[in-house]
């Protein structure tokens, strides 16, 4: 695949631009934007796209990749990313996790603030900045806690938030119950031109559920949440989103009867957008049928016909970003009873091969995929990345789409091992990362 070598090198959480031109030959070019894909070159100078055609000449020194016809798509753009820095490194680093995105063709991930130490002031941010900005090799883009603490009773400090970095306020799976309180920060993140984002569920029904309710949870002798505590959740938030004129999204819609809510919410041209994890929309309720707590999940698994309609909803756009919600958990968390297991999945490396199995079922094309993966979350969050156009950061994955795998949950690079994909068939692997031009996976190839 290489004609002149595809040696790594460590990068930044904003990495450095490289000076030697590379030219990738004979790819498949995934353009999202476009909706279509070329067979054709790409061109990067200076850590950007410098051209895309036919038979490019390389410029004087470039070094040159032969793609063999491999798929060449912008770098995944990962929303909803949790970090255990401050306070359970334990369960994943920046290092740790920046290695794994690297290696699922993850070159930007937007971080969650419900660390162990929530990330609500502008020195805790600064802190994780630092910290990002020693050991990563992808771009990392904070998110900070919407309310003190992420108890829901006092609003955060916004504005220095802002100044300090973050892209985004949300207080992750703490729903803030107070409506009066929610109304104010959605009223001042308004006035600030601040993001929030939201995760839709009703905390009086969800909470202590570990499936969803139902005919096959009920078997299972489960505590069950309604399917419909997510639109209940949705329909207040959306509201109040209506109220104030607020910049929002909604972390994960999962359920057919909330998808409608939000098809009439975007009709009505509220400022809103929805993401959905690579878990709700390749595993159902079944999947947790002999209690195994790495498919426990917060919201829980959804019923056939709502993961149905969740592809088909990022098919039409309606969801725009798939995501991750990669959420590392130590095995002594797990190693529990299902009801009692903590919640959550790591995603980074598995994000891909996992949204292709949409590919391979004839759900998705991959420029339809990349534009979830990469080009939306671009666009929501104002970031550069998510383009294959000239000028667009190289922010690039190289990957072959049908080589298959077993996974083996201990090769992953996170700390933490929770995935519930271990031992499945996947196909699709990654052959290259470059953020910025910068070749960031493999390490090097020998």
């Amino acid at each position: 695949m290489n004609e002149h070598g595809m040696n790594g090198a460590a990068g930044e959480a904003h990495p450095r631009e490289e000076g030697r031109p590379l030219l990738f030959r004979n790819a498949r070019i995934i353009d999202p934007a476009a909706g279509r894909e070329i067979r054709g070159d790409l061109l990067v100078r200076e850590g950007r796209i410098a051209a895309i055609g036919q038979a490019i000449a390389p410029p004087e020194g470039a070094a040159t990749i032969d793609c063999a016809g491999a798929c060449l798509a912008p770098g995944i753009i990962d929303v909803g990313v949790k970090v255990g820095e401050p306070g359970e490194r334990h369960k994943e680093s920046y290092r740790t996790a920046s290695a794994a995105a690297a290696a699922g063709g993850v070159t930007t991930i937007v971080t969650r603030p419900d660390t162990a130490q929530p990330i609500d002031t502008p020195e805790t941010l600064e802190f994780v900045r630092r910290r990002a900005a020693e050991v990563a090799q992808i771009r990392i883009h904070p998110m900070a806690a919407l309310t003190r603490r992420r108890e829901g009773r006092e609003m955060s400090e916004i504005g220095l938030l802002m100044d300090a970095g973050a892209v985004a306020f949300t207080d992750g799976d703490h729903v803030v119950e107070d409506t009066k309180v929610l109304a104010r920060c959605l009223t001042y993140a308004a006035m600030m031109g601040a993001k929030v984002i939201g995760h839709v569920q009703d905390p009086g029904l969800s909470r202590g559920a570990a499936a969803t309710a139902g005919k096959f949870a009920a078997l299972k002798g489960l505590p069950a949440v309604p399917a419909m505590a997510e639109r209940m959740g949705l329909m207040r938030d959306l509201a109040l989103v209506e109220l104030t004129g607020a910049d929002w999204h909604a972390d994960q819609v999962t359920t057919r009867s909330a998808l409608a809510v939000l098809a009439r919410a975007k009709e009505a041209g509220l400022a809103v957008t929805a993401g959905c994890s690579i878990h709700h929309l390749t595993l159902n309720e079944f999947d947790i049928g002999d209690y195994r707590t790495f498919f426990k999940l917060k919201p829980p698994l959804r019923a056939e016909e709502d993961r149905v309609a969740a592809v088909e909803a990022v098919a039409s756009g309606l969801i725009d970003i798939i995501a991750s919600m990669h959420t590392p958990q130590d095995e002594e968390s797990k190693r529990l009873p299902f009801e009692e297991a903590a919640s959550g999945a790591v995603g980074l490396e598995t994000l891909l091969p996992a949204a292709l199995r949409l590919v391979h079922g004839g759900q998705l094309d991959l420029p339809r995929l990349f534009r979830a993966l990469s080009l939306r979350p671009a666009e929501i969050f104002g970031l550069e990345g998510g383009r294959m156009q000239r000028g667009a950061p190289a922010d690039l994955v190289l990957f072959d789409p049908d080589r298959p795998f077993i996974l083996d949950r201990f090769a992953l690079h996170s700390k933490s091992k929770n995935t519930p994909f271990d031992g499945a068939r996947m196909e699709g692997r990654v052959l290259g990362t470059w953020v910025g031009g910068r070749q960031i996976f493999p390490a090097g190839d020998g």
